[in-house]
């Protein structure tokens, strides 16, 4: 014991150095967004392997339970596809048309699969690491989705995984929606809490709808296709100036048991994002 208090007393110093240096580093990167978002974010190799390594015995412990999914959901969708093919040919007696036009629609966008190796949704600045990255096509401000509806918009990128910012982000998440068939739009936000439950903000007040109708992605950003599933509509809401609607929507999309996604690379975004950045300086010059 003596010789113990001899070690201590001759150390000390060092000692304190190093609970000093782990004190600041924590203050560091827990009070500041920006050092911890990119230093110790999920992107790096060495971290992003061990939460693949780690997600990839959760995932087999759950395959049974994903694959009962996958196929009611597979048998569900091939039903839809079959019966809408039907009733358009019936409609146009053209089976050639609708063809064309998906072939058409679908060679925009490249789908790029993932898999979720770090997630989490009980906290107010959710990110989510995928097991993709530069090597593999995906680039910042790509949307990810997916069987269910969108997942969120990738935020940070390596060569071989990604940070993605989910709808789950109260700080930064915000997704430009639509109610399906209806036309009218706004934006979706997550406030915290129920991480099933999200809110679509700025529905104009002419518009109608009913609860239990289904909300999706709008089309009207660079990041997601229009259609994408986002959630059903379950209470309406006054917006705080009473200008607007503010919708509560349950999620399509399961964050908590969240696996396989894609990132949705859309080959015309470059070319959209320089005539809107060509139409803003016009607008800029004319004012000036």
């Amino acid at each position: 014991m003596h010789n113990l208090l001899d070690f201590l007393q001759k150390y000390h110093h060092w000692f304190l150095f190093v609970v000093l240096e782990i004190i600041s580093g924590v203050m560091l990167f827990r009070y500041n967004s920006y050092q911890g978002s990119v230093w110790l974010s999920s992107a790096n190799r060495v971290a992003g392997q061990y939460y693949e390594m780690e997600s990839g015995i959760t995932s087999f412990f759950s395959l049974t339970r994903a694959n009962e999914e996958l196929t009611l959901r597979n048998f569900y969708l091939e039903r839809q596809v079959d019966q809408l093919r039907r009733f358009y040919m019936d409609a146009t007696n053209d089976t050639t048309v609708e063809e064309r036009s998906q072939l058409q629609f679908l060679s925009q966008y490249k789908l790029i699969p993932a898999k979720v190796v770090s997630n989490s949704v009980n906290k107010p600045d959710n990110l989510m690491t995928i097991n993709k990255g530069k090597a593999d096509g995906v680039e910042i401000d790509m949307g990810v989705a997916c069987g269910n509806g969108v997942v969120g918009v990738v935020y940070l990128v390596s060569d071989h995984y990604s940070v993605v910012i989910p709808a789950l982000n109260a700080n930064s998440s915000r997704i430009s929606c639509a109610i399906r068939n209806r036309g009218y739009f706004g934006y979706l936000h997550w406030t915290g809490g129920d991480p099933t439950i999200a809110f679509v903000e700025d529905i104009p007040r002419h518009a109608h709808f009913r609860k239990g109708e289904w909300v999706v992605t709008s089309g009207y950003s660079s990041i997601f296709p229009s259609g994408v599933l986002v959630g059903k509509i379950e209470k309406v809401f006054n917006s705080n100036d009473g200008l607007s609607y503010k919708l509560q929507v349950r999620l399509s999309t399961d964050f908590s048991c969240l696996r396989d996604v894609v990132v949705i690379s859309d080959k015309s975004l470059s070319e959209r994002v320089k005539l809107l950045e060509a139409a803003r300086d016009s607008i800029r010059l004319k004012g000036n």
